[in-house]
Formats: structure tokens, C-alpha cells, sequence
């Protein structure tokens, strides 16, 4: 078996092996190349130390010396070259207290997390899979080094790689590896929130992130994500849906294309219907208020998840609008919910209705889907009409009207956007001349 190692890599493995040490890439890299996949880093793994290294080699990084990592630089590429390892004991339930070098190439890689991650490889020797990982691949499935339950031991956080890698790969999780995920799920309370929400962010991003049910069926949104297991034991008895409120997020997960902000909108979107659940007396399930709700709750849940503020700022708005509904399928009353709702978010806010619209009811789906067709076609002409909007695209400015004689102040802002309001109604009244006409009347 072959792998075309990238040449600088290789490079890099020559001047090892030729001053006498063992090199080969390992890890992700390897798997990846036996998948067909492009690998995103090639990592590289030998018995020469640290120090050893950096003798090799003109231009260095310390990136991680004291566990043995030293990047070397190539041109503008940086490969890690790690020495040979075993860890110490891990106290923290994520990092090991110490590690200790070691000349055995076993004695490394069986210290990894899942066997497809843990196999190495150079042209010389050809293939090094000691535990299984070429059998795991073919089988798709992902499966602990040894024992998991020293593995999640060892590192909490491969929990949730575990389920992340089977989402990306469309991997199974080996019966016994799933069984010890369920178990050590309240481990995950040891982890910090940044590497939580990296991994969750891969999973949601990744071409299945149905799998993020994995996450509830094996406790870890109880421990993560309490808020989801809420919509998993709230039900819909509506005619408009035929699942419980976190089977249709799943739907909708599936349903809206791979983007940070849309895919976390759209585990979101319905998070505040538990605390709005009420039933009628014809049985029928109800959530109003549902977004604002959703939108404020949806902001604490990233806040603890520590995403930045501007994904936030997205996300939370989203949530709050996704159930706008009141879109009359005219030019005028898409101008007016591209303004209620925000020339910048229109288009997301379109992706994510559709994708919510997918997870309802389908015998209710296709006229749905067309009354939006028609609403998205009314849309794009409006853009290329070039309809003014927002307060950006009126004729006139706070200037302007502070040159014909308005104070400055709240009331600016207020006929400003009811110039704008009249503009919406009748896009040809678009002018400086016409609107500072309007403002004794205003």
C-alpha cells in the first residue's frame, strides 16, 4: 500500500532517517490519505529528540518542546515533528502531568485515541498499523486504543472526538467505545468550554450533523447542552409538524447547507418552545413567543460555549425572526420584511426558513416550499432593481436633514425611518429632492 506523502514531508523524513534516526507521518494524515480525503496537516513522528531535531533543521518553532513537538519550517510550510512518547499519569482529565521519551514506535502510537488515528507510515517501511486501524477504516467504525475506558480516562475530550470523527467520516462508534462514551459522559464537566464548542462546531459543520443525536443518546447534551434534551421530551401535536421538537432540529440540521452561523441557527432556532409548550383544549401543542425566547436563550447557551460575539450577534438574531411568517408574496411586502427583518440576515433568514420548512410535516411541505420560491424570486428582483432597503440606501442622510433644519436628537433617527417606511412603500420616491419634500408633513 501506497501514500503519496507531500514532498517537503518527505524532505523532512530523509534528513531524519539519513542521520540515522526512524521517521515516519502519523495520525490524521495517514488516515485521511487512506480515505481518499485531503489531508489538512502531515504530521511527523520519530525517535530523535527535541534537541535532536532542531540540529537538523535551520528553521524551527518551539511549538510544544516540553511534550516533544518542534515545528520545522519549510519555505512557508510548518510540519510538527513529535518525539516518540508516553504520557504520565493524566490528573486533569486532559492533559498528562508529564511524558517521557521513548525509542519505541509501538510504545507512541498505543498511546493515541482511536485506531484509525493511530497508525504511521513512510515509503521505506510501508504501512505500521499495529491495533486494527486499516480493518476499522474498511469497516467504518471508530474504535478506542485498548481500553476506552482508560482512553476517556486519560482525556475526556475524546468523547466527544468520538462522535465528532463519526459524523465527519460516517463512521459507526464501536459498540464497547459507545458503551464507555455513554459512561464517562459527566467527565466532560472537566473540559473547558472552548474545546467543547470546537468540537461540537466540527461535528455541526461536517456533512452529517444528524449524528449531533449521538450526543443526547449517550448523555453528553445532558452534561453540554441541557437545554436540547428539554426539546427532545417536548412533543408537537400540531398539524404542521410529526415529531417532537428536537427530532425536527435534527431534520433541520440536515436540511440547511454547512455554514458556521446557519447550522448553529438552526440547532437553535426552536430552542425556546419547551418554555412556551401550551396545549389547547382540542389537544392541538402551541409555542408562542417561541424566537424571542429562543433568541435570549440562545445567546446564554454560546455565551457559555464561549463563541465570539459576532457569531452570537448572528445566531441569537436568527433564532428571533426564523418564525416571521407574516410575508405577503408581493414586492412591497418583501421590501417590508427585508426591512423588519434586516438586508443582511434576508438571505440566511431564507436558507434557514426553507431548512425548517423540510423538517415539518411533508403532507403540509409543498405548498410551503413554493409560497418561499415565490418570496426568494421576489427578493432577487428586488436586489436587482436596486430598491432601497435600509437607511444606508436612502437618497438623504441625518446630514440632510440637519441642514434643512431638523435637531439633532432621537426624533432624527425616527423620521429617518419613516422616510424610510414610505421609500419601502414606493421605491420611486427614492430622491433627496422628494424625501426633504416630505419632512413638513413629517
Amino acid at each position: 500500500m501506497r501514500i503519496e506523502i507531500p514532498a517537503k514531508a518527505n524532505q523532512i523524513i530523509a534528513r531524519l532517517e539519513g542521520a540515522g534516526y526512524e521517521a515516519y507521518v502519523v495520525g490524521g494524515c495517514v488516515r485521511d490519505a487512506l480515505l481518499g480525503r485531503a489531508a489538512a496537516d502531515w504530521d511527523i513522528t520519530t525517535n530523535a529528540r527535541p534537541e535532536q531535531v532542531k540540529a537538523l533543521f535551520s528553521r524551527t518553532i518551539d511549538t510544544g518542546i516540553q511534550h516533544g513537538t518542534v515545528t520545522v519550517l519549510l519555505g512557508r510550510e510548518g510540519f510538527e515533528v513529535t518525539t516518540y512518547r508516553i504520557d504520565g499519569e493524566y490528573q486533569d482529565g486532559r492533559h498528562p502531568s508529564e511524558v517521557s521519551f521513548t525509542p519505541n514506535l509501538l510504545e507512541d502510537l498505543k498511546r493515541r485515541d482511536f485506531t484509525i488515528n493511530a497508525m504511521a507510515y513512510n515509503e521505506r517501511e510501508g504501512l505500521i498499523d499495529a491495533f486494527g486501524g486499516m480493518g476499522d477504516l474498511q469497516s467504518r467504525q471508530i474504535r478506542c486504543v485498548g481500553d476506552p475506558r482508560e482512553r476517556f480516562t486519560e482525556d475526556a475530550l475524546r468523547i466527544l472526538r468520538a462522535v465528532r470523527f463519526s459524523a465527519q467520516l460516517n463512521f459507526d462508534i464501536e459498540d464497547c467505545t459507545r458503551e464507555a462514551v455513554a459512561d464517562f459522559a459527566s467527565s466532560l464537566t472537566r473540559i473547558s468550554a472552548e474545546r467543547i464548542q470546537t468540537e461540537v462546531t466540527k461535528l455541526l459543520l461536517s456533512d452529517h450533523p444528524e449524528v449531533f443525536r449521538v450526543l443526547y443518546d449517550t448523555g453528553i447534551t445532558a452534561v453540554i447542552l441541557p437545554e436540547f434534551d428539554a426539546c427532545m421530551e417536548t412533543p408537537q401535536n400540531h398539524p404542521h409538524h410529526c415529531c417532537c421538537v428536537g427530532e425536527h432540529i435534527l431534520l433541520a440540521l440536515r436540511a440547511v447547507e454547512a455554514d458556521r452561523v446557519l447550522r448553529l441557527a438552526a440547532l437553535l432556532h426552536d430552542i425556546g418552545k419547551p418554555g412556551t409548550h401550551v396545549r389547547d383544549n382540542q389537544g392541538i401543542d402551541h409555542f408562542h413567543g417561541h424566537g424571542e425566547l429562543g433568541a435570549e436563550m440562545a445567546e446564554g447557551i454560546l455565551r457559555r460555549l464561549k463563541f465570539d460575539n459576532d457569531t452570537i450577534y448572528r445566531v441569537k438574531h436568527l433564532v428571533k425572526v426564523h418564525d416571521y411568517l407574516r410575508i405577503l408574496p408581493t414586492a412591497k411586502g418583501v421590501r417590508r420584511a427585508v426591512f423588519c427583518i434586516g438586508k443582511e440576515y434576508f438571505p440566511d433568514y431564507l436558507k434557514l426558513r426553507r431548512a425548517d420548512i423540510l423538517a415539518q410535516n411533508p403532507a403540509m411541505r409543498q405548498e410551503k416550499l413554493e409560497e418561499l420560491e415565490k418570496l426568494t424570486l421576489l427578493y432577487e428582483q428586488i436586489l436587482e432593481d436596486q430598491s432601497c432597503m435600509s437607511l444606508k440606501e436612502l437618497a438623504v442622510t441625518g446630514k440632510d436633514l440637519i441642514a434643512a433644519g431638523i435637531e439633532p436628537g432621537p426624533g432624527l433617527g425616527e423620521i429617518l425611518n419613516r422616510l424610510l417606511e414610505l421609500v419601502i412603500e414606493r421605491p420611486e420616491c427614492n430622491t433627496k429632492e422628494y424625501l426633504l419634500s416630505q419632512l413638513k408633513e413629517l
